[in-house]
């Protein structure tokens, strides 16, 4: 696969998967949405391992790499899924933006990482802030948006936590292996979880957006966007691949606005600016400081 068409592909499929959520549940309840997208994605995963004769392992690490994955799989995206119906896909898509940061604190305490410099805890206290602004305006988040945001923020704590434990775990799985192992454990969970909040079968509506926003996400979110990450992960260093936190936000902003009239408040503005000024400053900050100083040692020679 080309690197700069897999980093487009990054971008856009993470631009547009906040609003295809809201979709998919407009129509089809929210929790059968996410479990029809992971089933059709675990199985198109499942023959393209056959077709690439990737092993599918399921014990030892490789399992245990699986269990972590679903707590983002399922935990994350179900609470995801939920709070979409409440929530903007342009504030899902900043919310979401926060988890480099929840992660890297994550990391710290539960994988032994070196302690940050102060420029990032500046950055986290930056981000912070512009959640708080959010939260403040009261544009941005009304009464009814309340319990969707909160479950967005838990969403977020719990992909970023299993991020790191993916990652701590070290799993010997072929990265699609791990999406499928992970696609196809998470089945049952979702069943239950649906029988359990709705269980009754929905009438599609072909003229609606709900099933193709489903198979949207089954075919580019779930398998193209995954295999496009790995790949870039793989060839791209962290930095470079970090970009996409600070692009897809204001992507999917101006998607919300633009395909589904949702508001952009001056609050969801400034807050949305200093999460994304802060993650600039989290991955970027020593690289902006030596520009600094060079600019600085220039105007001190020409002068």
């Amino acid at each position: 696969m080309h690197i700069p068409l897999a980093y487009l592909a990054v971008v856009l499929i993470w631009s547009t998967t906040p609003l295809a959520i809201v979709w998919s549940g407009e129509t089809i309840h929210p929790v059968l949405a996410a479990w029809v997208r992971m089933a059709l994605a675990a199985l198109l995963g499942w023959l393209l391992l056959r077709v690439l004769r990737v092993p599918l392992l399921w014990r030892g690490t490789a399992l245990r790499g699986y269990c972590y994955a679903l707590i983002g799989v399922y935990g994350a995206l179900c609470l995801s899924y939920i709070a979409a119906r409440q929530v903007p896909s342009g504030l899902i898509s900043v919310l979401f933006g926060l988890s480099p940061i929840l992660s890297a604190l994550f990391a710290q305490w539960l994988a032994d990482e070196p302690p940050m410099p102060l420029y990032r805890w500046f950055a986290c206290a930056l981000a912070l802030a512009g959640l708080a602004s959010i939260f403040v305006g009261d544009v941005a988040i009304r009464a009814d948006m309340l319990a969707g945001v909160s479950m967005l923020l838990v969403a977020v704590m719990l992909h970023s936590y299993s991020a790191v434990m993916v990652k701590k775990t070290a799993s010997p799985a072929h990265p699609l292996a791990q999406t499928v192992g992970t696609l196809i454990l998470s089945q049952p969970f979702f069943a239950v979880t649906w029988l359990l909040m709705d269980g009754s079968l929905p009438q599609l509506h072909w003229d609606s957006a709900s099933p193709w926003a489903v198979l949207y996400l089954a075919l580019f979110g779930s398998l193209l966007g995954f295999v496009s990450y790995y790949h870039v992960l793989h060839h791209l260093n962290v930095s470079t691949v970090a970009l996409v936190t600070l692009i897809t936000p204001v992507f999917a902003l101006l998607l919300g606005y633009g395909l589904n009239d949702e508001t952009i408040s001056p609050a969801l503005i400034l807050g949305s600016a200093l999460i994304l000024t802060g993650l600039g400053i989290f991955f970027f900050g020593p690289r902006l400081a030596a520009r600094w100083r060079a600019r600085a040692v220039e105007k001190r020679g020409i002068t």
